[in-house]
């Protein structure tokens, strides 16, 4: 069969769709400098949720979803740096789980900062260091992540997005399993593979490093060692993989937010999650059936809670936060009037963002 005329036709294509981009790409630049103007903010959840909603609507196959989510993601990227230089901090070093979910949800376009601890990033957005920021939230097998819930208090930074991301932990060292005395790794994804460690290197001490990334980095040093990490970590330090996917639970998936100065606008027909941190106060001690009651104003207004955890205050003996999420946006009006009705009895209700559901 002769190819060359099939790929003539794929060559013409080609030069279609790089003009095509050329083209959105000159329109998104137009609108940055609109936006550079009214002081608007260059990266907007709703407006990017809204598009790559729309573009899968219009897909008939035979490309997936998922693939084209992925090159749409990289084309707004491009707009977004064409728009304005956009700096996102995410907790690092390089190439760390949270490092790889924040190229996911902002592309390879944009500019990135890794920062140590979680409040370094919450203190490098507010400062206007960073424009946004990702961070880890929660683990479907280990939970949250305290850190995080806890700078949310003082904070006044929203949340304006999040992304789920599937976890994947190798075991990395440059010697063979028996030579092993020490896996070093964060502390979560230790936990996130207990089961397999117990069973496989028994005798070896389990020790927390930083970062999954770090902890790659001190295998490469210490031929003793071993590390619980990322396959690209490993590739990035250059430390062999000695054993794939030795994480406990095959669904395992990370949340992470993506952090703003400004919140996020509403995408509508029951497409964006609003989160609260809410203290209940004296009334949590004092009533019986105070949780209940704190629900009651979502619940009688169809809101759904989709989740709740509670935090220590550290204020005083058995005072608590409650973190949770639920459906719609902060300015819809049945959000407003379960608001006003729970801001009678709740010492603090807390908005901490609205932002699109997982596309």
């Amino acid at each position: 069969m002769d190819l060359v005329p099939i790929r003539k036709k794929i060559d013409a294509l080609d030069g279609k769709l790089v003009e095509l981009v050329n083209k959105r790409l000159a329109l998104a630049a137009e609108i940055g400098k609109i936006k550079r103007k009214s002081g608007g903010e260059i990266y907007v959840p709703e407006r990017e949720d809204a598009v790559i909603r729309k573009v899968c609507g219009h897909n008939q196959g035979p490309i997936k979803n998922e693939a084209l989510r992925a090159i749409y993601r990289e084309i707004m990227s491009a707009a977004i740096a064409l728009e304005k230089p956009l700096l996102v901090a995410y907790l690092g070093p390089e190439a760390s789980n949270t490092h790889a979910a924040a190229m996911k949800k902002f592309g390879a376009s944009v500019d990135y900062h890794s920062m140590a601890t979680i409040g370094d990033i919450f203190t490098a957005v507010e400062k206007g260091e960073a424009d946004n920021a990702v961070i880890p939230i929660e683990n479907s097998t280990e939970g949250s992540v305290r850190e995080a819930l806890d700078s949310f208090v003082e904070s006044d930074l929203k949340i304006v997005g999040q992304i789920y991301m599937e976890i994947s932990h190798a075991l990395v060292s440059r010697s063979p399993l028996d030579a092993i005395e020490r896996v070093y790794s964060k502390d979560q994804a230790l936990a996130q593979c207990r089961h397999w460690l117990q069973r496989h290197l028994p005798n070896a001490q389990l020790l927390e490093a930083p970062s999954t990334t770090r902890a790659a980095q001190i295998a490469k040093d210490d031929p003793k060692a071993a590390a619980v990490a990322s396959e690209s970590a490993a590739a990035y330090h250059g430390v062999p993989v000695l054993v794939r996917n030795i994480q406990d639970k095959a669904d395992n998936t990370t949340r992470f937010f993506v952090l703003g100065r400004k919140p996020a606008g509403p995408v509508g027909g029951g497409k964006d999650i609003t989160s609260f941190l809410i203290s209940l106060g004296d009334e949590a001690s004092s009533h019986s059936g105070s949780l209940l009651k704190m629900l009651l104003p979502f619940g009688k207004r169809g809101i759904n809670l989709s989740k709740i955890e509670s935090r220590p205050s550290k204020k005083r003996p058995w005072d608590y936060y409650f973190f949770i999420d639920v459906t719609g946006h902060y300015d819809d009006p049945s959000m407003k009037a379960a608001l006003g009705q729970l801001t009678k009895f709740c010492p603090l209700v807390k908005w901490l963002g609205s932002y699109p559901s997982v596309t």
